[in-house]
């Protein structure tokens, strides 16, 4: 238990900032968590507006202090390699079929 005054407060900050923070990364996960189902299903449309969202989401994150900035910048780009693959995906499969 605390036994300062000054203790008692930063109890009380230090569980505000964790609730906070939860919040932020729980958003974040679960729209990262959105765009890679997307893509699973191979729903380009739906990813790339995910994708878009996601930045913001993770960008505000940044901005608010709970990720750090190469944390987000790492998420955002493992992000874009999975709408790469799907859009090149995507591009292969009606030159194979128009070949046979």
């Amino acid at each position: 238990m605390p036994n300062t005054k000054s203790a008692i407060k930063r109890i009380h900050v230090t569980e505000r900032n964790r609730i906070y923070n939860r919040a932020w990364k729980t958003r974040t996960k679960t729209i990262v968590k959105k765009v890679a189902t997307a893509v699973e299903q191979n729903n380009l449309d739906l990813a790339v507006q995910l994708f878009n969202e996601a930045q913001s989401v993770i960008d505000k994150a940044v901005t608010k202090g709970v990720m750090h900035r190469n944390t987000a910048a790492r998420r955002k780009a493992m992000l874009a390699r999975l709408i790469a693959g799907l859009r090149k995906s995507s591009e292969a499969e009606p030159t194979s079929q128009g070949s046979n």
